[in-house]
């Protein structure tokens, strides 16, 4: 699949978009402009919204710097807003605030570097923008616009780069990179985000300085992956992190995938077929809301992590990959807890990556009713990204054998959709429950009234809902044959 670029922007058309961009920020930067004047301090916006402002994007989030110290800052913003203020960020010089859909943050002047062994930066506050310009990731981020006589600074070059499309750093990249590692993983995230190529000093100092990323705590290294997965591109950053061997310390079960191509070419490159249902999966998550969804996204990405270890060669040279399913499920959690993500999503991507094969056991759409039941029953409230990620792990180039499978899905998720609507599939349950299982087999709660509730429900995934009369028969024959095997 080919990856798409964005639209260039053109240097002559840099002037009309900022101010555009600018005037539709216009109240907020002017107030916030005099406010700081009226104290003698400098202000500019930076950053992300300044690039954006050239790129024609609308940004309600905005990042400021400043010359004031945090305390002055903060009694600013609280007479900006009306309200309170947030200082989470204090340490670093950040003071944040919202009014309306405004949420703004503004920080003093800063250099910050991390010593060789340290995950955290330390931190010294500066005086003057063009400092503060010099210490940031890349030219595109280190240009500003004065307040609140609205002046674009632009010490760096940063909109020759949004032109030419591509990242640099201000100073050297091994200083950049040297000051905070992480902006390794940050570079392939804004190649994911812009769809902007790299500048090859910049790759070879992510190349040399790759094992570095390990000193940075892996909450910041899972937030930075988090954006770059659910990017417009993400595949250019996923690529840019397997070139650089940055995968190889953040997310190294990619990078395996990409041995698994046997020297006689009879199985796929499992490395491009990922990033493939990866792009796949994207196409199709409008079934799962408006946005990115990071956790279809990332099942995607996932779903086949067990091949390299269940990869085996037949006598006539075929590829097999029995049970890479089960064993990807875990390698997945193991990865996901080691970079710190909640008990929820960890669930939620391991039983995806698990459940993407289960639709190949329905043949041809033959399946029993009691299989669709227990497909929907083991998917819980994954069903529909188990749906979006089972449609996109097919890559074949066979037009039949892809319309084949396409036409056997629509016909599972057709009668998913009927035996729902006649079953009520997404709250299976039992049709006695444990008050009625207690009465009619006389005993009080405890491990026999469990066995008899699953017993139940596997006959309602068997046979679909019973009445009272047909579901207490069974129970009590159940019950009387379970006491005869225990006799």
């Amino acid at each position: 699949m080919p990856i798409p670029v964005p639209d260039p922007v053109r240097a002559a058309d840099v002037p009309a978009l900022v101010a555009t961009a600018l005037d539709a920020m216009g109240d907020v930067l002017d107030e916030l402009g005099a406010l700081f004047a009226g104290v003698g301090e400098e202000l500019a916006l930076v950053g992300g919204p300044v690039r954006d402002a050239m790129l024609g994007r609308a940004h309600h989030d905005l990042d400021f710097a400043t010359s004031a110290r945090p305390d002055v800052t903060e009694g600013l913003l609280r007479r900006w807003s009306g309200g309170g203020t947030w200082d989470m960020g204090r340490a670093f010089g950040t003071i944040g605030a919202r009014r309306g859909d405004w949420v703004v943050e503004v920080t003093t002047y800063r250099s910050e570097a991390y010593d060789s062994t340290s995950r955290k930066p330390t931190v010294a506050f500066g005086d003057t923008l063009a400092g503060d310009l010099g210490r940031r990731d890349f030219r595109v981020n280190a240009m500003a616009v004065r307040l609140p006589g609205r002046v674009v600074e632009d010490p760096f070059g940063g909109v020759v780069d949004l032109v030419e499309q591509v990242l640099r750093t201000p100073g050297t990249p091994e200083d950049s990179f040297g000051d905070d590692p992480l902006r390794m993983m940050r570079a392939a995230r804004f190649t994911a985000q812009l769809g902007f190529s790299v500048a090859p000093d910049v790759v070879a100092a992510m190349r040399a300085m790759a094992e570095r990323i390990t000193i940075v705590s892996a909450e910041r290294v899972r937030d930075e992956l988090v954006k770059l997965v659910c990017a417009p591109y993400p595949r250019r950053g996923l690529a840019l992190l397997v070139e650089t061997g940055l995968a190889e310390h953040v997310l190294p079960e990619l990078p395996a995938l990409a041995l698994e191509r046997d020297e006689h070419h009879r199985h796929k490159d499992v490395y491009e077929h990922t990033l493939t249902v990866l792009e796949q999966a994207m196409d199709l998550e409008h079934r799962l809301g408006d946005g990115p969804d990071f956790i279809a996204r990332f099942a995607a990405l996932m779903h086949d992590v067990g091949k390299p270890r269940t990869r085996r060669f037949a006598d006539d040279g075929t590829v097999t990959f029995h049970h890479h399913d089960v064993v990807g499920a875990k390698i997945t959690r193991k990865r996901m807890k080691a970079l710190r993500f909640s008990g929820d999503e960890i669930d939620a991507v391991a039983l995806l990556v698990e459940l993407h094969l289960r639709f190949h056991g329905y043949g041809s759409g033959q399946g029993t009713d009691s299989a669709v039941r227990r497909y929907v029953r083991d998917a819980g409230d994954q069903l529909e990204r188990l749906h979006v990620l089972t449609r996109a792990d097919s890559t074949t180039r066979n037009k039949r054998k892809a319309d084949r499978l396409r036409r056997t899905y629509d016909d599972l998720e057709a009668r998913i959709a009927h035996l729902s609507e006649a079953e009520e599939l997404a709250s299976l349950r039992p049709d006695l429950d444990g008050n009625q299982i207690m009465e009619i087999l006389g005993v009080g709660p405890g491990r026999e009234v469990g066995e008899a509730y699953r017993f139940l429900l596997e006959l309602r995934m068997d046979e679909g809902p019973l009445d009272t009369d047909r579901a207490r028969t069974e129970l009590l024959a159940w019950w009387s044959a379970r006491e005869g095997d225990e006799a």
